[in-house]
């Protein structure tokens, strides 16, 4: 009974210390200031320590005090703590709250914030309608912080589909030209630039960017910078194939970024992406399954989604097919389709919208810009004058030069109409008729040369050898042909595929596919009545293209005349 007696008293008065403990920080956070509490949340990562009590005692304090402006700023201090559910929540009772405000940080605040808790949840389509109305609002406020927060942010956006050099201009721009951005956001897009210079191969820019980061935070003790910027280094080695120092400085990220929630999602991620990249170069396969199968347990935990994990998959239904494990290639096939049909979704939308709500708004500023300065120097009789003048002469010249290129592009079809009848008249082969449009290089000793210098002469003419199969067989209308696919086709690898296209053919693979099936087309449809009524996407398809529009332009950039206009051609030259 003692013994009971001693660990109930025991057992209270550790309850007791505990809720006296909690009062005590409690009331030592009502009795701080505003400022006080806003310096203490923000000086963290946010979401990290006591930041959601700090969060909830300002909210406290400014509710009792009926102070809007520090209600406002309680609901976003608490909604970073939050869920996506409860901080959507948070942010609609500031929308509420600041409704009838005048300070040129609402509405677009809460729109920039929605944006980046949508994007932080893998919700593109949001975070991309939210950034827009962010952008639309501050510009109506003039506030130029916050358009810049929405210019970086719907840059990163152009960095997700691919547009890097567009990136890296908004990037540089903010970190470099403006005198409004604080020193932790300037490091910040230097990081995200470094990161995109690498995308487009600017190596040396990219290394003093990350060499200048990593001093600065080791100067500054900032632990996780450092470890970003590592985890960028270790991305830089990989891009120049160093993997084993890739490697290196990788597994030092990782026991970070995974002990004790140091790292985000994308940090986490990404330093296993770059690890199971290094060892996959380093030709060590177990290792970069391995991280491989972790990055796969990662996002059915977190659920986020970003392009290269198609790489991933397709590396780990490879590597299982070569083991005849036929489930978990089946498993990972399933996932493969799973994370492309969210991918392709996010892509195509972004890639639609971003050109016509983002891009073409910018540039009409960009004229009205222009139009408000030329007002300000001349009458407005004048302008109105210029422009009507204008207006005329473009819509004459736009008139002359289509006639001309209408009379041009019918000149080439008809140029091409007649190559094609003259081939077929001389009972010339296929393989003739494709040669004598394609028009390719002559071989020369130059070409030999330089192609001998890396590939030895027999690996040189099996290669050529395989292409003229590949060529005179038509299999260049297969549908989804990558260099990678046609070099595990003809048994050599991509680097040296490429290298004999590009010296021997003039061209690189793109071109050379694209030029080989629009070859094929002006033929066919000169000579086959049949093929030339059916619809153009079936035609597309037939040839290999994903759709009209790609068939459409690799038409005419290859003939110099509109697909349109040479079939018209086709069909006056035959009722002639």
């Amino acid at each position: 009974m003692k013994i009971k007696y001693l660990l109930l008293c025991l057992i209270m008065g550790m309850v007791f210390s505990h809720a006296k403990a909690q009062s005590i920080e409690k009331n030592n956070l009502r009795q701080r200031t505003y400022e006080e509490l806003e310096k203490e949340f923000y000086s963290n990562r946010v979401g990290e320590g006591n930041s959601k009590s700090i969060a909830q005692s300002y909210l406290k304090k400014a509710k009792s005090e009926k102070a809007a402006n520090h209600i406002a700023e309680g609901y976003v201090m608490l909604h970073f703590a939050e869920d996506l559910p409860n901080a959507l929540k948070y942010l609609d009772s500031l929308q509420y709250i600041t409704k009838n405000s005048k300070e040129n940080t609402y509405p677009a605040r809460i729109y920039l914030l929605r944006g980046n808790l949508y994007s932080k949840n893998d919700n593109l389509q949001s975070a991309f309608n939210n950034y827009i109305l962010g952008l639309k609002y501050a510009k109506e406020k003039g506030n130029k912080r916050q358009i810049a927060m929405a210019h970086i942010s719907i840059a990163h956006l152009n960095n997700y589909i691919g547009k890097h050099a567009e990136t890296a201009k908004v990037l540089r721009h903010y970190a470099y030209d403006t005198d409004y951005m604080n020193e932790d956001e300037k490091n910040s897009l230097k990081l995200n630039l470094a990161d995109a210079y690498i995308e487009i191969n600017k190596m040396d820019s990219a290394y003093v960017l990350i060499e200048d980061g990593l001093l600065d935070s080791k100067k500054n003790k900032d632990v996780y910078r450092y470890h970003q910027n590592l985890g960028l280094l270790g991305y830089y080695h990989l891009h120049s194939r160093n993997y084993q120092k890739a490697i290196d400085v990788l597994l030092e990220c990782e026991k970070y970024f995974f002990t004790n929630h140091n790292g985000s999602k994308r940090n986490q991620n990404y330093t296993l992406l770059y690890l199971g990249k290094s060892y996959a170069g380093l030709q060590e396969k177990e290792k970069a399954v391995g991280f491989f199968r972790k990055i796969d347990s990662l996002v059915l935990k977190t659920n986020y989604i970003y392009p290269e994990l198609r790489d991933v998959y397709t590396y780990l239904i490879d590597y299982y097919k070569e083991n005849g494990d036929k489930e978990k290639q089946l498993y990972y096939v399933d996932r493969f389709l799973k994370v492309d049909q969210v991918l392709d979704m996010q892509f195509r939308y972004i890639s639609r919208e971003l050109p016509r709500r983002y891009d073409t708004p910018e540039l009409q500023q960009e004229k009205e810009d222009i139009t408000n300065e030329l007002t300000k120097r001349k009458s407005l009789f004048y302008i109105v004058l210029s422009l009507l003048l204008i207006s005329h002469l473009l819509f004459i010249n736009v008139y002359f030069k289509y006639k001309k290129s209408e009379k041009n592009y019918k000149k080439i079809a008809q140029d091409l109409i007649q190559s094609v009848n003259e081939n077929r008249v001389g009972k010339k082969s296929d393989g003739e008729i494709k040669k004598e449009i394609s028009s390719e290089p002559l071989l020369t000793e130059n070409t030999e040369d330089k192609a001998s210098r890396t590939i030895s002469e027999d690996i040189a003419r099996n290669i050529l050898h395989e292409l003229e199969i590949f060529e005179s067989k038509d299999q260049f209308l297969n549908k989804g042909i990558t260099l990678g696919s046609l070099a595990k086709k003809i048994k050599t690898n991509s680097k040296y595929l490429s290298e004999i296209i590009n010296t021997y053919k003039g061209k690189n693979f793109a071109t050379y596919l694209n030029d080989l099936r629009i070859d094929y087309a002006i033929s066919r449809l000169a000579n086959d009545k049949k093929f030339r009524s059916y619809k153009i996407p079936f035609i597309a398809e037939e040839l290999g293209y994903n759709n009209e529009q790609a068939f459409t332009l690799a038409f005419k950039k290859r003939t110099g005349t509109p697909l349109s206009i040479y079939l018209k051609e086709i069909e006056n030259m035959s009722s002639d």
